[in-house]
């Protein structure tokens, strides 16, 4: 069976970004590839690159943020009324 993960939430694109990456402390060990659910990182050239689409495809986990071991990663959540919203069906 396979899932579309991008029709597990509702996620409504934020204005603004919410996560940074600090290229000068990120030494491409891929720590954040391997844990995001939503496949947003990727290595290319020895470094972390974020999808450009993330805005309105990430889960807003952190995960990212937690397992980046030398803090290349910066998290904050997005603005109120984008992100992932929950609806009552």
């Amino acid at each position: 069976m396979e899932i579309n993960r991008d029709q597990l939430v509702k996620v409504v694109p934020s204005p603004r970004d919410f996560i940074f990456l600090d290229r000068d402390a990120c030494d491409g060990c891929g720590n954040c590839v391997v844990i995001c659910p939503m496949d947003l990182w990727k290595i290319r050239k020895g470094q972390a690159t974020l999808a450009s689409k993330y805005r309105g495809s990430c889960l807003e986990c952190g995960s990212c943020y937690l397992a980046c071991d030398r803090g290349a990663i910066d998290f904050t959540y997005p603005p109120g009324g984008s992100g992932v919203t929950y609806e009552r069906t």
